[in-house]
C-alpha cells in the first residue's frame, strides 16, 4: 500500500486493470473448461446414435445438446447438408466463426488492458517526473541526490506497475486465443467427419464402430 500511495493517483486505474485482468482470464479458462466437457459429452450422446443418411436422428441430438458448441456446429452442418457440399462446408465456417466469437468473449479487454497498462504507467511516471523537477525548481537547485534520486524512483513506480500488470496478461491473452482457435478448429474436423459419414457412409470418428464395441463389451 505504501508504494501504491507512492506511485501517484494513475496507480488507481493501473490496479484496476489488473483485478479486471485477472477475472476475464479465471472466466475465459472456466469457460474453455466447460466447453471442452460439454464437446466431449456431446460426442459421447451422439456416437452410435446416427447412422449414414439418417440426419433426422443426427438433427434430434444436436438439439438435444445445444449447450455444447460442437452441437452448435454440427447442427449447422446437418440443416445444411441437403444444399450440397460447399454449402455444408461454407456452413460449419461460418457456425465455427459465431462460436469463436463467443468463445472469444471479454478477451479483447486483455488486449486492451495489454496496450493500455504500460501507458498509464508511462503517463505516471511522466507526471512524476514533471513533480520532482518542480520540487528541484522550487528548491533553487540546493538538492542533493539522495533527494533527487527519490523523486525518480517514485516516478519509475507506476512504468513498473503498468508493466508487471501487461506482462502476464499479454502471455494469459495469447494463450487464451490460442485455445479458443484450437477448439474451433476441433469443431469444425468433426463436422467435416460426421458430414462425411452422413454423405458417404465413411467413418472417421468411429460414430458407430465405438458404440457398437460399447455394446458388444456390456454384452
Amino acid at each position: 500500500m505504501s508504494l501504491l500511495q507512492k506511485g501517484g493517483i494513475l496507480m488507481i486505474p493501473i490496479v484496476i486493470c489488473s483485478i479486471v485482468a485477472v477475472a476475464i482470464i479465471i472466466e475465459r479458462l472456466v469457460k474453455l473448461a466447460r466447453v471442452r466437457r460439454e464437446n466431449a459429452r456431446f460426442l459421447d450422446a451422439i456416437r452410435g446414435r446416427i447412422r449414414a443418411g439418417d440426419l433426422d436422428e443426427a438433427i434430434h441430438v444436436c438439439r438435444e445438446n445445444l449447450s455444447s458448441p460442437l452441437s452448435a456446429v454440427f447442427l449447422e452442418a446437418l440443416l445444411h447438408i441437403p444444399q450440397g457440399e460447399r454449402r455444408t462446408r461454407e456452413a460449419i465456417s461460418e457456425a465455427g466463426e459465431r462460436e469463436a466469437a463467443r468463445l472469444e468473449r471479454n478477451v479483447g479487454g486483455l488486449a486492451t488492458i495489454v496496450g493500455g497498462a504500460p501507458l498509464l504507467g508511462f503517463l505516471g511516471t511522466v507526471i512524476g517526473m514533471i513533480l520532482a523537477f518542480q520540487r528541484i525548481e522550487a528548491l533553487g537547485g540546493n538538492v542533493d541526490a539522495s533527494v533527487l534520486a527519490g523523486g525518480i524512483w517514485q516516478a519509475l513506480l507506476t512504468t513498473a506497475a503498468g508493466l508487471t500488470v501487461a506482462v502476464p496478461t499479454f502471455f494469459a491473452h495469447n494463450y487464451i486465443v490460442a485455445r479458443v482457435h484450437s477448439e474451433v478448429q476441433i469443431m469444425e474436423d468433426r463436422s467435416r467427419d460426421l458430414m462425411i459419414l452422413l454423405t458417404t457412409g465413411e467413418d472417421r470418428m468411429g460414430f458407430i464402430e465405438e458404440a457398437g464395441a460399447d455394446r458388444a463389451g456390456e454384452g
